[in-house]
């Protein structure tokens, strides 16, 4: 016997349903609550997705307005219209994932609005084919009480007939055995239960009574028989194949509106864990070449801001005379400059003037020629002093140099190794706790270089080696490009890549590879915003061959920096 629905479908529910007499109605009622919770859900995303929309375009409005209006003011320039501009462009992206997002919740609600439609409609086509079929069966079963009604008249019919007809044979027997009185209570039962001896006595005329209504009785027989054959036909009919598919369909509505729903809710929960993580992901970047919001604003540097302008303040104003004259001749009442003060070996400054130890060696912004002319060394001591702390206690540390030091720690630390480096003990319990502090120092101070570590005027042709697709081409042409470098750059680049030489081989402890250095010293040794080929700024497009160059060298540490008689 053929089954009656596919082998996915739950015959078990199915099989329950037809056993029950309330199965449509069931069903029925079952669609219009899942069409009523679509709808709801629909209504939601709509509601939710005009919300979003709105908050993104308001963002979005408001960071280029903020942004227009910042460029046309006379507010700050330097490093914090830099960091402004950049921050306003991460709302900018913040917001249009938001609009992004609406217009998919908008997608979302019209789907499930468009689900309830066509299921609404399956389930209306259905319930017609239903009230079709149980019409039917409805018929014929009046049908068939109809003929059963006329074949019990006519069996009516003919009993009274037959008791006439009874009647009269023994008529005169019971008027000979009774009195008179029982003879006419005998046939008074008669005239009451037949009801047709008014019709004449006629022996002949009873005969073709009887034999008529036989007639009508067999054909109101074989009418009801008909009847009660094809009312069961119907039935079975609908039982077992119609009522099933009906119920098999109207599973089918509940199943594709309740799944419908349930598959939306879920994209709707997954759209927001990633518009969460896309905002995340905006806001701090997993790649250490794109600075995040906080990097941005921790980015601006209002020392060197304001140094560049006074200075070029003091160049376009400081020929207009702005205030009292500082010098002039005696004869007009001036006096003659005051003396600087010395102090005499043994002396001490008046302690309501006395000066933070300062040593006069500035180490962070100065370049490289400057610092080892003055200091007579072959690498900048602020290179030896972290990499020696950082060997000492963040070789095995986790993601040493990827993960960055606490922003107020990095510079307080930077001040005080650029007041007196000497001073400074990197194995105190505060610096040597957390050597992520000790490594943004670093990076702070080779990205503060006036000329990059790999000089700006070699900027392209180390990427031009870099781009080299053979291996053994573009280490060559990388080992000419290294040896092309100053003597100071050459050899802080040759002390700096053998410390991270070190920190590689404890790649299994602190998860840094070469490909991970890498990229974190990639845009840190080039300098970040240098021109690229074509003389123009590339921003992150040069990103890719910095990282390479920088990976190059260092896989090839040895080759490159170490000579026979040192590696002996």
């Amino acid at each position: 016997m053929a089954t009656l629905v596919e082998p996915s479908f739950d015959e078990n529910i199915l099989r329950a349903l037809c056993d029950t007499d309330c199965g449509v109605p069931l069903l029925m009622d079952r669609i219009k609550q899942s069409m009523v919770s679509c709808r709801e859900a629909a209504a939601f995303l709509k509601r939710r997705a005009g919300v979003e929309d709105e908050y993104g375009k308001a963002m979005q409005k408001l960071a280029r307005q903020a942004a227009n209006e910042y460029a046309t003011s006379e507010a700050k320039a330097g490093s914090f219209v830099n960091a402004w501009q950049s921050s306003m462009r991460t709302h900018e992206a913040m917001a249009e994932n938001r609009i992004k997002f609406a217009a998919r919740l908008n997608e979302m609600s019209e789907e499930l609005s468009n689900l309830a439609k066509e299921v609404d409609k399956n389930r209306k086509a259905t319930k017609d084919l239903a009230t079709r079929y149980e019409r039917a069966l409805q018929e014929a079963e009046a049908i068939m009480e109809k003929t059963k009604t006329r074949f019990d008249m006519t069996a009516e019919e003919l009993e009274r007939l037959l008791l006439q007809k009874e009647g009269e044979s023994l008529k005169d027997n019971a008027m000979q055995s009774r009195s008179p009185v029982n003879g006419k209570r005998v046939i008074g039962k008669a005239v009451a239960k037949g009801g047709m001896l008014l019709k004449g006595k006629n022996p002949q005329n009873i005969q073709r009574q009887e034999d008529d209504i036989r007639a009508r009785m067999s054909t109101a027989s074989d009418a009801y028989r008909k009847a009660v054959t094809d009312t069961q036909a119907i039935r079975q009919q609908y039982f077992n194949f119609q009522l099933p598919r009906i119920l098999r369909a109207f599973k089918e509505c509940v199943d594709e509106i309740d799944l419908g729903t349930q598959y939306h809710l879920a994209r709707y929960a997954f759209l927001c864990e990633s518009i969460v993580h896309s905002d995340a992901s905006i806001i701090s970047p997993p790649d250490e070449n794109t600075p995040g919001l906080k990097a941005t604003m921790e980015s601006i540097d209002n020392r060197t801001d304001f140094k560049t302008y006074m200075q070029a303040y003091i160049y376009a104003h400081g020929a207009t005379a702005r205030g009292p004259r500082r010098t002039g001749p005696q004869e007009e009442g001036f006096l003659p400059p005051i003396p600087a003060l010395h102090h005499h070996p043994g002396s001490s400054p008046s302690p309501s003037h006395a000066p933070m130890s300062d040593k006069g060696r500035p180490t962070f912004g100065v370049s490289l020629a400057e610092q080892m002319a003055r200091d007579d060394v072959d690498v900048p001591p602020i290179v030896v002093k972290c990499c020696e702390a950082i060997e000492k206690y963040g070789l095995t540390t986790q993601g040493v140099y990827r993960i960055g030091g606490t922003h107020s720690k990095v510079l307080k630390l930077k001040e005080k190794l650029d007041r007196d480096l000497d001073s400074v003990n990197l194995d105190a319990e505060e610096w040597s706790s957390d050597i992520s502090n000790v490594t943004s120092v670093l990076k702070l101070w080779l990205r503060e270089l006036p000329d990059p570590l790999f000089t700006s005027s070699q900027h392209a042709e180390f990427l031009e080696a870099a781009r080299n697709e053979n291996e053994r081409a573009r280490h060559i042409r990388l080992h000419e490009r290294v040896n092309a470098l100053p003597d100071p750059n050459y050899s802080t680049l040759k002390y700096l890549m053998g410390h991270l030489h070190k920190v590689v081989q404890h790649e299994a402890q602190n998860a840094m590879s070469v490909q991970n250095l890498a990229i974190v010293f990639g845009p840190t040794l080039f300098g970040q915003g240098q021109p690229g080929a074509n003389g123009h700024m590339n921003g992150m497009a040069d990103a890719s061959l910095q990282n390479k160059a920088v990976e190059t060298i260092l896989e090839h540490y040895t080759d490159i920096f170490v000579d026979e008689g040192e590696e002996a």
